[in-house]
């Protein structure tokens, strides 16, 4: 094989199918049923983590009444491929829209996320006249695995950071034919895609975002994970709360301290299905809030299948800890302002880790083409309200088009 023949491998979309061996989800029951279950907390809230009232009810239904066929079928039932970026498999779902002009856009997700967060809005948004929108606002959707997350390969070296991340979204945009596009994300989503805006290819048009970086470099050093808040003075009702809000969020971010610095260490996350679901809903107060009423009868944005298809798919391809190195290969600043130039819309959801404050957008942001504050939804927007957050991607990027 040529060197022409040798490069046209790596380069080809190679279709996927997910089919998990049978013997591999009856092992999974098995592991649930046998855990070794701690005593109850001491305390009558969360505050010492995830309660065991929830993860045992979470297990009981995991083990006798979740299906992961069903998330399966919904995955083999859109184009997924695999095609090899800068030396790793790099898998993505691509659904093009059938509505002509359709503007290309890739989305990412973040952890403890996977392209499973994405499911309910690839058709809102390839298909918008089908939910409220007109054929104006279609997108063509590619939607990709985070290397060492899903189906997407694992690295082996150190060195897969957002930063280079962002830079094999655009090869794969440019692999997938198209020459001018757009990027949306949130959690690590967000950062990779304001770092694709930060590289500005001359193929980007503009992002959104619906976790914005936009701490003043001032006020985003005097954050500790150990030591109480001191918010500068000067700062508007909106800026201080979103202060208070980021402060009390890095005091409960043990999860990210850990495997920011001892990802190997985690090691249990990888054997023990039980425990990679309790490290896994105790992302954020709201989220964890959320997970926890739909274990308890009551849902709202998220069902139980849909926490267990995420959690499912970490086991099922025991990424745990390979999705775990991302905190430690990150040299970015999670909410710091990253020096964007190019367009950026910006949606702010109320139960988000904090809310941006317009003011402080607009000066990380210097072409800040769209701004809106909602009245409902979390940090999991694409998860948990698709037809919000879908609503949001088209008027953000309405004037780009």
């Amino acid at each position: 094989m040529d060197t022409h023949e040798i490069t046209s491998t790596r380069m080809a979309l190679r279709p996927f199918r997910v089919d998990i061996p049978e013997e591999e989800l009856v092992e999974l029951r098995r592991r649930i049923t046998a855990t070794r279950w701690p005593e109850k907390e001491t305390v009558a809230d969360q505050s010492q983590g995830v309660q065991l009232a929830t993860i045992q009810e979470l297990a009981r239904y995991w083990a006798t009444a979740y299906d992961w066929r069903k998330c399966e079928a919904k995955l083999n039932a859109l184009p997924q491929f695999i095609t090899e970026i800068d030396g790793l498999d790099i898998h993505f779902i691509h659904v093009r829209s059938k509505h002509e002009n359709a503007l290309p856009l890739i989305v990412t997700h973040g952890w403890p996320g996977s392209v499973v967060e994405q499911l309910k809005i690839i058709d809102p948004l390839t298909n918008p006249t089908a939910h409220g929108g007109s054929a104006s606002d279609a997108f063509h959707l590619v939607i990709p695995s985070m290397p060492g997350y899903g189906f997407s390969g694992k690295p082996t070296t150190a060195g897969w950071g957002p930063d280079r991340i962002a830079r094999a979204w655009v090869e794969l945009m440019k692999r997938l034919g198209y020459t001018q596009f757009v990027a949306q994300g949130g959690d690590w989503g967000a950062i990779i895609t304001e770092l694709m805006a930060v590289q500005a290819p001359s193929e980007l048009l503009g992002i959104h975002t619906n976790m914005a970086g936009v701490f003043p470099p001032d006020i985003a050093t005097t954050f500790d994970v150990f030591q109480p808040g001191n918010p500068p003075s000067g700062l508007s009702a909106d800026e201080r709360r979103a202060y208070e809000q980021m402060d009390y969020f890095y005091k409960h971010v043990g999860y990210a301290v850990m495997m920011g610095t001892r990802p190997q260490t985690l090691t249990g996350l990888a054997d023990s299905p039980v425990g990679l679901a309790a490290f896994m809903i105790d992302h954020d107060t709201r989220s964890y809030e959320l997970i926890a009423r739909a274990f308890a009868g009551h849902p709202g944005g998220l069902t139980r299948d849909d926490v267990l298809d995420n959690i499912t798919l970490f086991w099922l391809t025991n990424t745990a800890i390979s999705a775990a190195r991302l905190y430690r290969e990150n040299k970015f600043g999670f909410f710091d302002v990253k020096n964007v130039s190019i367009p950026v819309a910006v949606s702010v959801f109320p139960d988000e880790l904090y809310q941006a404050p317009r003011s402080w957008a607009e000066q990380a942001y210097p072409k800040l083409v769209y701004y809106n504050a909602l009245d409902k939804g979390g940090h999991f927007a694409a998860w948990e309200q698709p037809q919000r957050l879908s609503e949001e991607v088209r008027a953000g990027f309405r004037s780009l088009r």
